[in-house]
């Protein structure tokens, strides 16, 4: 198994449809006032971090909480940290969706990822995953999103893919993956 350097890994503040419950995949809307104080709370538990390279989906909830987060430091985005593509369920309440796809959410967990029409599979998300973390050198800080957060999280620690539905995300706190280990840093 590769030894990745440290990661500290953030999900992107709370934004207008996380709250509403609707499943945002590749579409996005704004952060909310909850999101941009999770955001600058992010900021303080990262601070103490040096010479960390930092990396943030190009989505914009992401981008805009990354700027909150780096504040004037530099940081790039890479497309392999977006979020997974949830095909025609993108846009759409979850709420709504349980009730009218049964069959989709048949399983539990996370496995409905899987089962979206249109949408991307957590194989390739995985896939995706592996190459950015292959290309890394030293310690990183990513803004990122709940599912892609919780499948870097399952390939930097060496986990089978069966596990994703038992890497928790809390939003507004820094998930750290070190050699092979994991904890949250929380305010």
């Amino acid at each position: 198994m590769p030894d990745y350097p440290d990661l500290y890994l953030m999900r992107h503040g709370e934004t207008a449809w996380n709250a509403e419950g609707r499943i945002q995949g590749r579409l996005d809307s704004p952060l909310t006032s909850s999101g941009r104080q999770q955001a600058h709370g992010l900021a303080r538990l990262v601070a103490p971090v040096e010479d960390a390279l930092r990396v943030a989906s190009p989505q914009g909830r992401a981008v805009e909480t990354a700027r909150i987060v780096f504040g004037s430091q530099a940081f790039e985005t890479d497309t392999r940290l977006a979020e997974i593509d949830t095909g025609n369920f993108s846009g759409r309440l979850l709420v709504e969706l349980r009730d009218q796809h049964p069959e989709v959410f048949r399983e539990g967990s996370l496995d409905w990822y899987d089962r979206t029409p249109d949408g991307e599979r957590l194989a390739c998300l995985r896939t995706r995953v592996t190459s950015f973390l292959g290309g890394l050198t030293r310690p990183t800080l990513i803004v990122t999103h709940g599912i892609t957060l919780r499948m870097i999280r399952l390939v930097a620690m060496g986990l089978p893919p069966d596990r994703l539905g038992d890497m928790p995300v809390v939003q507004g706190a820094v998930h750290v993956v070190c050699r092979q280990g994991h904890q949250i840093w929380q305010t």
